[in-house]
């Protein structure tokens, strides 16, 4: 392992002019004097990132400390400077710092950050280099994704407590030297199911967050199934004023209005995740059928439901109404959904079974096609024709499943979520108080104990689109909830999804995941104390103090 690093020079405020100074000038030296005194909070060295950099040079005799009077530059493309007002504005409240941005041609970090876009560069579509020496902070990318990918590991190079919400005193060293950074596989991605329970646009918002953090690019949101409808359809309306009305327990459920949707779509876009909505079918249909009955086989409307079997509902495979409704609930989520991918599910159809189910599967898929979008499916659609472009997503328990790769034979990717590995509704131990166990317990170790890549037997690295971990909410009630389940183990699929695989270390990967736990509890983040882990026992929050007063416009 790499030596922990010195920090470079602390810049040492410039002396006050001959002239009377003015109380804020005052206050930001004193500030800037208190900081360079201060030794950082515990050791950091430049490998402590999750997911684990593709290439790391650390350089004990380059280093940097963020002045008070630092400035982020951006190359001039609107994206690149979003980048740089949303890394400035996670640095903000910690620091107290104004961090103006501002833009240029050709951007130095002139003792602040810069943040480069630069296509000449052989970095990929989300890969990015990080540059820390004494002079300051450089991010180079061609894309702003890579920019932004770049901004979440300078995010964890510098002391945790700059998760805090409020300033604080610390000193904001970071280690000297070269991050050279890109992901393997393109797809990383969490599905959250807002369907069994019903969860707010903020707290999907904060689930977002948590993906950026961790550089995913999906999320997969399960929006309909027998116990609720989540996504506003114009052209069938009773599908939210019938049958959003319920959810696992009785509960109120809710539905998200076509102006909530969009806003989830672009805040996650502006991170530079893709939204995927899945539509279930012909199973797991149960409140559209309660809203419509002319959509059960037998035209007469179920009861609503709020328990937690599967299987038992389905659209009429036979009736020409069943795909006028297809088409319309699809088309109108195509229009909403910038992103290529339309999941049709195809899960625990049960009653729909052979040619009609897969005759079902392939007219869906034509649908799609038709819309200008990608399918994505359970890997149940395996069986169906193949039609460009398909991806199915296994959630197996065991990785043989010659169907499956008789489908990847014929031309489909797979996108990987092992029940029995990326499920993250299934509890850490017995005790745990919430989730299932049907697929066996996945503790954080488990979580990261496997290579997607070589997952399903006879489906080579090279079919493998990516890896997602699902997060079914039967037992899942609030964000809190949502929260316990993911953290710690969704930075250990994140991990698998970017991390070369020969960073793969457990030992490592544990020691670096116990890192981010001072982060998460001055960010104020639920997560499961796992055992397996060295977690730290030292506060996480230095003493708040007062913010400098500062000009905070941005130039």
């Amino acid at each position: 392992m790499p030596t922990t690093p010195s920090p470079g020079p602390t810049a040492v405020p410039a002396p006050l002019s001959a002239a009377e100074p003015d109380a804020a000038t005052l206050a930001r030296t004193a500030e800037q004097t208190a900081s360079a005194l201060l030794a950082p909070s515990a050791p950091h060295r430049l490998a402590d990132v999750v997911p684990a950099p593709q290439q790391v040079q650390p350089d004990p005799t380059e280093g940097w400390t963020l002045p008070a009077e630092a400035v982020i530059v951006a190359s001039a493309e609107p994206a690149a400077l979003a980048v740089a007002e949303q890394l400035a504005q996670l640095l903000r409240p910690a620091t107290g710092y104004p961090l103006p941005v501002t833009d240029a041609t050709a951007p130095e970090p002139a003792g602040g950050i810069a943040l480069v876009l630069d296509e000449t560069v052989d970095l990929g579509a989300e890969g990015y280099r990080l540059d820390i020496t004494t002079a300051g902070v450089r991010v180079t990318a061609t894309t702003a994704a890579g920019l932004f990918y770049g901004a979440q590991t300078l995010r964890q190079l510098f002391p945790a407590a700059i998760e805090s919400p409020h300033p604080v005193t610390e000193r904001w060293a970071l280690p000297g030297g070269t991050i050279t950074d890109a992901p393997r596989f393109p797809y990383r991605g969490a599905m959250l199911d807002v369907a069994r329970h019903f969860f707010a646009v903020e707290d999907v918002l904060r689930v977002v967050d948590h993906l950026a953090r961790y550089k995913l690019n999906h999320l997969h949101l399960h929006l309909t199934d027998d116990q609720g409808w989540r996504i506003a359809v114009d052209s069938w309306p009773k599908l939210t004023t019938v049958g959003a009305t319920t959810e696992v327990g009785g509960g109120p459920g809710g539905h998200y209005t076509k102006a909530d949707y969009t806003r989830i779509v672009s805040y996650a876009a502006a991170r530079h995740i893709t939204v995927v909505p899945e539509i279930d079918l012909p199973g797991h249909t149960n409140s559209a059928l309660v809203a419509y009955p002319e959509l059960a086989p037998d035209k007469v409307a179920p009861p609503p439901y709020t328990g937690t079997e599967v299987g038992f509902s389905y659209v009429d495979p036979a009736d020409e109404r069943t795909y006028d409704f297809i088409a319309d609930v699809l088309g109108e989520v195509a229009a909403l959904t910038p992103g290529p991918w339309l999941h049709i599910g195809g899960d625990e159809a049960f009653k729909v079974k052979g040619e009609v189910y897969t005759g079902f599967v392939e007219r869906v898929q034509r649908i799609v096609a038709d819309l200008g979008k990608t399918v994505v499916g359970w890997h149940q659609l395996a069986p169906a024709a193949h039609l460009d472009g398909r991806v199915l997503q296994w959630w197996g328990t065991n990785g043989e499943d010659p169907t499956t790769a008789d489908a990847v034979r014929r031309g489909a990717q797979l996108i990987v979520s092992p029940g029995n590995h990326a499920y993250l509704d299934m509890k850490y131990a017995p005790d745990t108080p919430i989730g299932h166990d049907w697929a066996g317990l996945i503790d954080v170790h488990k979580a990261y104990d496997w290579d997607p890549g070589t997952h399903v037997a006879g489906v080579p690295t090279e079919a493998v689109l990516g890896v997602e971990a699902p997060l079914w909410t039967e037992s899942v009630t609030s964000l809190a909830d949502i929260e316990l389940l993911l953290l710690p183990r969704l930075p250990a699929i994140a991990e698998l999804g970017w991390s070369p695989r020969s960073t793969h270390d457990w030992a490592g990967f544990r020691d670096r995941l116990a890192g981010q736990g001072p982060r998460w509890t001055t960010a104020g983040i639920t997560f499961h104390r796992a055992p397996e882990v060295p977690w730290s026992t030292a506060p996480a929050i230095p003493a708040q103090r007062n913010a400098p007063q500062t000009d905070t416009a941005t130039p």
